[in-house]
């Protein structure tokens, strides 16, 4: 297998019928249908939205990102083998565990390869819905400088790092510079607290005042599902984030939903439970390659300080990590992928063509 093309490392340029710009994120790349097209599949595949809801390709790749950049490797190595599978694998495995404990659906219609989804529409809610169960992270940060108030929560005195809370605590940040807000600066990723979003409910893009308290909800029973499933397998749920949106059900009425990846390990915290019984924090998420970075890299400052973006930048696109480093990455990612599945993440040799002929022979959406 030639890990260069067994790693998709880039997935905008697949030839899926689309008349819209590919909107390409960090990890995902999103090919928006024809409107013909999205109409054929909702009849031919009876997938349960109106007929007129706008469709896409979701496209998952292997390219890692950490502190708002992208790494690359050696060799040409431009993400990590085996991440897309194993993500997509841990997303669909909790999305199916909520079906069937009767909470909201996902903007996830079907999974036509393990790299792809296909979504509809979704209005996001412009809040990154954070959870947490310990308190590590940018929390133990704040609170190690001697900070008590944590998005509008008080939090006790003498908590010691790494341990656990006293109760699930829900930390919200903006998804999304969003402007106008009284007491929320205009950037990406800033702290708020339950009132600020009380206040401007509207700005958030929630229907209604009573949607937080609906979207509080769904936040838990995610959280609680997924971190009592990995109990069972001996891991821990540290934290997680979560998104949510609105879409249409079949009769036009609107409906909140989770959106995006669940629970997986570019998301979430997940520590190996007989570790830290043992005093020993051990990742089994991407915050293990987040502080090898700060380790690796002689001023951690950089990665850390949102005012150093350009350096931060520069560090990403001019520093090729060793192979070993994203190798390892890899067996964690796939390791916990297993664990939490069930079964054996089966890694394709040529993932691109095996989209394009799937997209082509049952969905009709390759010319």
């Amino acid at each position: 297998m030639s890990l260069a093309n067994s790693v998709l490392a880039v997935n905008n340029d697949l030839p899926i019928r689309t008349d819209a710009p590919v909107h390409s994120g960090k990890v995902r790349s999103v090919y928006w249908l024809t409107e013909a097209d999205s109409k054929r599949l909702i009849a031919e595949k009876n997938y349960d939205v109106p007929s007129d809801t706008p469709l896409a390709i979701m496209v998952i790749s292997d390219r890692i990102s950490a502190f708002d950049c992208i790494w690359h490797g050696e060799g040409g190595m431009k993400g990590v083998p085996g991440k897309g599978a194993a993500l997509n694998a841990i997303s669909n495995h909790w999305f199916n565990l909520f079906k069937e404990n009767g909470l909201a659906d996902s903007h996830i219609l079907d999974i036509p390869h393990p790299f792809v989804w296909i979504v509809q529409k979704a209005r996001p809610v412009m809040i990154e819905a954070i959870c947490r169960q310990y308190i590590t992270g940018s929390m133990w940060r704040a609170y190690n400088k001697g900070e008590r108030d944590f998005c509008g929560i008080e939090l006790p005195e003498s908590l010691q790092k790494d341990s656990k809370l006293p109760e699930l605590l829900q930390t919200p940040s903006t998804k999304g510079i969003l402007t106008g807000i009284p007491g929320v600066p205009a950037a990406d990723d800033v702290n708020i607290s339950r009132q600020n979003i009380e206040e401007n409910f509207a700005a958030f893009n929630f229907k209604s005042k009573e949607d937080i308290a609906l979207y509080e909800k769904l936040l838990t029973e995610g959280f609680n599902v997924i971190s009592n499933e990995l109990a069972t397998i001996d891991q821990i749920f540290v934290d997680t984030k979560f998104e949510f949106g609105y879409v249409k059900d079949k009769q036009g009425n609107d409906k909140l939903i989770y959106m995006d990846e669940v629970g997986t390990p570019d998301s979430s915290r997940i520590w190996d439970g007989e570790q830290y019984r043992n005093g020993k924090v051990v990742e089994n998420s991407k915050e293990g390659f987040r502080q090898l970075l700060l380790k690796y890299f002689p001023e951690p400052d950089i990665l850390l300080n949102k005012d150093r973006m350009t350096e931060r930048e520069a560090l990403a696109r001019d520093n090729a990590l060793p192979e070993s480093v994203l190798m390892n990455v890899s067996k964690t990612y796939i390791a916990i992928a297993e664990k939490i599945i069930g079964e054996k993440i089966e890694l394709s040799a040529n993932p691109k063509a095996e989209i394009i002929n799937i997209l082509k022979e049952q969905y009709n959406l390759i010319d």
